[in-house]
């Protein structure tokens, strides 16, 4: 059971609206729609209902949020492949779930998604990809050994590490933020 509940737009102060707005408004709601971001009532869905309890940190954690899925230079799939194995480390639902929607969309099939869910890297044909892969899911493990750097960072080059590191970091604050307000 959630430990707080869905908020009501129509109970929101001017600041918490401001963000609210920026959710529902921004991006995230632009184009097609993979996963729902707000409930029935309005309310925000996943980890964003808690960015509303300080709208100040909500608002910077929302921006970079948007900033990593719109504005990064990663793939798709190599976001998304990032994203799922954040998910998969933490066993965080919402993430696994509405990104795998995602990640369908941007072209992962079945088999990459069942590998990603499970923690393992999928088989992957593009180098790029695969490097990513490997690098997001060590970083879920806490560092980058000094081999890993010299073949797959080196591959991949140090902007896109930064990109990676930055994605891991975010998505694992919001799967941590969803555990502990028991976000289902």
């Amino acid at each position: 059971m959630s430990r707080l509940e869905p908020v009501s737009p129509a109970l929101l102060g001017t600041e918490a609206r401001d963000l609210y707005d920026a959710i529902t408004a921004g991006p995230r709601a632009s184009g097609p729609q993979h996963f729902p971001l707000t409930g029935e009532d309005g309310g925000l869905n996943g980890p964003f209902n808690a960015f509303l309890l300080s709208p100040g940190i909500g608002h910077a954690l929302q921006e970079l949020g948007a900033a990593l899925r719109y504005r990064g230079t990663l793939s798709a799939r190599s976001r998304e492949i990032a994203i799922l194995t954040v998910a998969a480390a933490w066993d965080s639902t919402f993430e696994q779930q509405s990104h795998e929607a995602v990640g369908r969309a941007s072209g992962l099939v079945e088999e990459e998604l069942t590998a990603l869910r499970a923690g393992h890297v999928p088989s992957l044909a593009d180098a790029h990809e695969a490097a990513c892969a490997r690098l997001a899911r060590a970083m879920t493990r806490g560092d980058v050994s000094d081999a890993m750097w010299r073949e797959d960072a080196e591959l991949v080059g140090a902007a896109t590490v930064f990109e990676l590191t930055t994605i891991v970091g975010y998505y694992s604050t919001l799967a941590l933020q969803m555990r502990v307000f028991r976000v289902d």
